[in-house]
């Protein structure tokens, strides 16, 4: 039986990076440290995968093969730079490469980036997802996991979102997200192509841009910077470590229902400024480099994720907020 092939959208970028190398690790048996990539060694001869992967990133900004060190060894490992909007190109990937699945992690992501400019987050989020239903549909792919976001339901101020909850994206960027949830939705209702939706809150771990909270805020306190915090800093999230979230997507692949929504979260609930301020104290750095600046706009004041559906399979995250903070602050 040949092997199962995987296209992964977006694996050179934080989230994407991590599922590859969780996926090697999970069906080859090769150890590895996710926060010391260079620590990664795969060698063909220790590897007989029953998976073959393809990588598809088109090497933004926030994309960085570093993040894939030593997978380029791997033989059943591609990788092709290409960018999802481009339908052509995006042919030629899937005639060649014949995916089983296609786990689609490319996005634009960056809010603050969405405010001052959507136009480019609705070209890859919401074009760039079209392209591939199109491309599914039309070589008959087994499974699209479509990789969302807990900001497509908006701020929920008290309870946690169900799947069945009513989108209210407050961004360019959530509104871009919820944008492709509906098309990768819409496409399973119209032509049954086998999609399922996955929605997870703030992620946290290696390989994350610095542009994100967590890497940005232990990388200023390090070099003794100021720490910017948007209006009062109260404003609470729900935190997963990438590991956790991966170990969902990858449950999904097997044991997911076609057209079904899955939220992915954990139960771990803070405000910024209190992350912050552990930050801080972790590192040993003085309460006095926070700086308060003007709010976001549109800025959410809580998400939140009801991930009882997920847990139904046996899921839940294992790594809390301290050990992946002490991981990172450690590296």
């Amino acid at each position: 039986m040949r092997a199962k092939k995987l296209l992964i959208t977006g694996g050179c970028g934080f989230i994407g990076s991590n599922f590859i190398h969780h996926v090697l690790h999970k069906y080859s048996g090769i150890e590895h440290t996710s926060c010391c990539p260079e620590h990664n060694k795969y060698s063909d001869s220790d590897i007989e995968l029953d998976i073959e992967i393809m990588n598809v990133d088109c090497l933004t900004y926030a994309g960085n093969q570093d993040n894939l060190f030593g997978i380029d060894d791997v033989k059943n490992y591609h990788f092709s730079k290409t960018n999802i909007t481009n339908m052509d190109e995006m042919k030629i990937v899937f005639s060649e490469f014949q995916p089983d699945i296609i786990v689609h992690f490319a996005a634009e992501s960056h809010v603050d980036r969405s405010i001052e400019s959507g136009a480019e987050f609705v070209n890859s989020n919401v074009l760039g997802t079209q392209v591939l239903l199109d491309l599914s549909r039309e070589f008959e792919i087994e499974l699209f996991v479509h990789v969302s976001t807990d900001e497509v339901y908006g701020s929920m101020e008290k309870q946690d979102a169900i799947e069945s909850d009513r989108l209210s994206p407050s961004s360019p960027y959530s509104a871009s997200k919820a944008s492709s949830d509906l098309l990768a939705l819409a496409h399973h209702r119209t032509y049954g192509t086998p999609v399922i939706v996955t929605r997870c809150s703030n992620n946290f771990g290696p390989r994350q841009h610095v542009e994100k909270l967590i890497p940005k805020m232990i990388s200023l306190a390090r070099s003794n910077q100021k720490l910017p915090i948007y209006g009062s800093g109260k404003q609470i999230r729900n935190w997963i470590h990438v590991k956790d979230h991966c170990e969902a997507i990858s449950m999904l692949i097997f044991e997911g229902q076609v057209g079904e929504i899955y939220n992915i979260g954990s139960e771990t609930e803070i405000s910024n400024i209190s992350l912050v301020e552990y930050i801080l104290h972790s590192l040993e750095k003085p309460i006095e480099l926070i700086s308060y600046v003007e709010d976001r706009l549109g800025h959410d004041f809580r998400y939140g994720l009801d991930a009882s559906k997920m847990r139904k399979f046996g899921w839940s995250p294992k790594i809390t907020l301290e050990e992946g903070l002490l991981l990172l602050l450690n590296s």
